[in-house]
């Protein structure tokens, strides 16, 4: 899946966050999550699984955007 077939919910000019490499949430075309952020050693996921770490206000943003 590319970058351009999903909606990003977040980090649209909030003046913190306005490049690729920062966190943020996208919305896939079913519906779906995908988070981007900085690679967290939390616990070992399971194969084919990643974590990653997010801020709040991420989070937060992404809601809101969401209309929730």
């Amino acid at each position: 899946m590319a970058r351009e077939e999903l909606t990003r919910l977040t980090g649209n000019g909030n003046g913190t966050c306005g490049k690729d490499d920062c966190p943020n949430v996208y919305r896939t075309a079913n519906g779906s999550f995908v988070v981007q952020g900085d690679l967290s050693q939390a616990f070992t996921p399971s194969e084919g699984e990643g974590l990653v770490e997010i801020p709040e206000s991420v989070l937060r943003e992404a809601v809101r955007a969401l209309g929730w």
